[in-house]
């Protein structure tokens, strides 16, 4: 209980600047990491040392599980190849390449020590830097690259970690052992994610309840990562899988699960992103309380350190990505590679894999240089975060990389909408021909399917201030109005004691759901 007060300034804190970069504009994710380092060297200040079970079983699962909800299966199909380059070619060359570097750098730190070090800096948490994409408009194959690299890599860099680890304590991990541990996490976390997901987009329909299918939701990363672990393969791969599985059949839930589960997920991915990044500055103190040695030699390791996974990663996205492509005469954008080299901030899965290295070995030894291995990843994750997250987003803008698909998408979903509402008028005259409803209420239908394929018409090629205030926008602005007056009317009623509560909740649904159809675009 004496950890509760703590826990609570954690959250409430890390909302709060959440809210307030929102509200400036700013990177959250670079700001709660600088305000974190500001409280860290507060005395007095709670230790807020990471616990790794904590992060690798409450906070990566969902949010994995909600990057691979939202994102788009079918893009993802079509850039394996470069994902794959990045999500295992890309850490398997800088666990080799910032181990060998710490192997030569830090005296006395034995070479499979060194290659722990290498596989806990090596994946990239692409949060900032697709918060900053998605701010500045990159394109969306370059999006859909950055969040296929962050969904895998993970799965990657801890089972080449678990190898690594496993070579150092004395396990006797052979070269042919650690390929066989890395395949089996591979097929094995599919597999299971796969199974899982299927089973669960079979079971949600037999349940009849919006509320119970989300419930069920919930559940589903921390099932899948749990099942994937005890067997001994990825958890994250598992709950990657079951995630792209279960949002590409998302259509075919109901609205109201679909409507719950966005804003469930939306309010998680905020509360988990903000703590994960604050933790992230908050680890200061505890760090360096724990480094015996001098600190000067460790922060050049650190400086030298982070210049090697910043060049490697630039290396490898030319030399595996952009050359091949150049030497078969495709002759590809060097810009998109260069933002893609530069989106390389670290985060706090690096943090947590490396508190979790064992504290000794199968010998009774101490782990070697386990304190200096922890500072060195804090130093490279926090470095890499103010690096990239201070300069990403004016070397896109520098480049001029920028998505063109506005005009596209508009064009596409207007098209969309008009067979659409063509589909739906037909059906409306099948079901209407023998017997025409009461009223008007064919009419009224007629009109709001061609109302909703307008709305993409009106949209296309010119803005509000271009075209005026279209009708589906004084509808709107109306409507809404409208309500407004009528919530007005409902509250008057409650207080007044004319009715009740839950007839007050029932009703502002309703007009709530109104109004959402209204602002839906």
């Amino acid at each position: 209980m004496h950890e509760l007060p703590a826990l609570m300034a954690l959250l409430a804190g890390a909302l709060a600047v959440t809210a307030v970069s929102r509200r400036l504009g700013v990177s959250a994710p670079l700001v709660l990491v600088v305000v974190g380092l500001a409280v860290s060297a507060i005395p007095g200040v709670p230790d807020y040392a990471i616990d790794p079970d904590v992060i690798l079983l409450l906070i990566l699962p969902p949010l994995l599980y909600s990057a691979a909800l939202h994102s788009s299966t079918v893009g993802i199909k079509a850039n394996l190849r470069p994902i794959g380059l990045l999500a295992v070619g890309l850490v398997l060359f800088t666990t080799v390449v910032a181990g060998l570097v710490a192997w030569w750098l830090v005296p006395g730190l034995p070479l499979s020590a060194a290659l722990v070090l290498g596989a806990v800096i090596a994946p990239p948490d692409a949060v900032a830097a697709t918060s900053i994409g998605r701010r500045v408009g990159l394109p969306r194959r370059l999006m859909t690259v950055l969040s296929g690299e962050s969904l895998v890599n993970d799965a990657s860099a801890l089972t080449a970690y678990r190898v690594a680890v496993a070579a150092t304590i004395g396990t006797g991990v052979s070269l042919l052992t650690g390929i066989g541990m890395f395949l089996l996490a591979a097929v094995g976390g599919t597999v299971i994610g796969f199974v899982i997901g299927w089973v669960i987009n079979r079971v949600k329909p037999m349940l009849r309840d919006d509320m119970l299918d989300s419930a069920v939701g919930l559940i589903v990363p921390f099932f899948a990562y749990f099942v994937a672990e005890e067997v001994h393969t990825s958890g994250v791969l598992a709950v990657v899988v079951a995630g792209l599985y279960l949002g590409h059949r998302a259509p075919a839930r109901s609205a109201a699960t679909r409507v719950q589960d966005k804003a469930v997920w939306g309010a998680a991915d905020t509360l988990l992103e903000a703590v994960v990044f604050a933790l992230i500055g908050l680890q200061l103190s505890s760090v360096v309380s724990g480094v015996t040695t001098g600190l000067g030699p460790l922060l050049a390791a650190g400086c030298a350190l982070t210049a090697a996974v910043v060049l490697a990663r630039v290396v490898w996205v030319f030399g595996a990505m952009y050359l091949p492509e150049w030497l078969r005469g495709k002759r590809p954008d060097w810009r998109y590679k260069l933002v893609v080299s530069w989106a390389g901030m670290r985060g706090v899965v690096s943090l947590a894999a490396a508190s979790a290295i064992p504290t000794v070995t199968l010998s009774g030894q101490p782990f070697p240089h386990r304190d200096e291995v922890l500072f060195l990843t804090f130093f490279v994750t926090l470095a890499t975060l103010l690096l990239h997250g201070t300069t990403l987003r004016r070397l896109i803008e520098r480049l001029g990389v920028v998505g063109g698909e506005d005009y596209t998408d508009a064009l596409a979903e207007a098209e969309a909408r008009h067979n659409a509402a063509r589909a739906s008028q037909q059906r409306l005259d099948e079901l209407t021909a023998d017997a025409e409803p009461p009223g008007d209420v064919a009419d009224q239908l007629r009109q709001a399917a061609q109302q909703r394929a307008n709305r993409a018409w009106e949209r296309l090629g010119r803005s509000d201030a271009e075209l005026g205030e279209s009708p589906t926008a004084a509808y709107q602005r109306l409507r809404g109005e409208m309500l407004a007056a009528e919530r007005a009317v409902f509250v008057q009623f409650r207080d007044n004691r004319r009715i009740d509560d839950e007839v007050l909740r029932r009703v502002m649904h309703q007009l709530d759901l109104e109004e959402l159809s209204l602002t839906r675009d």
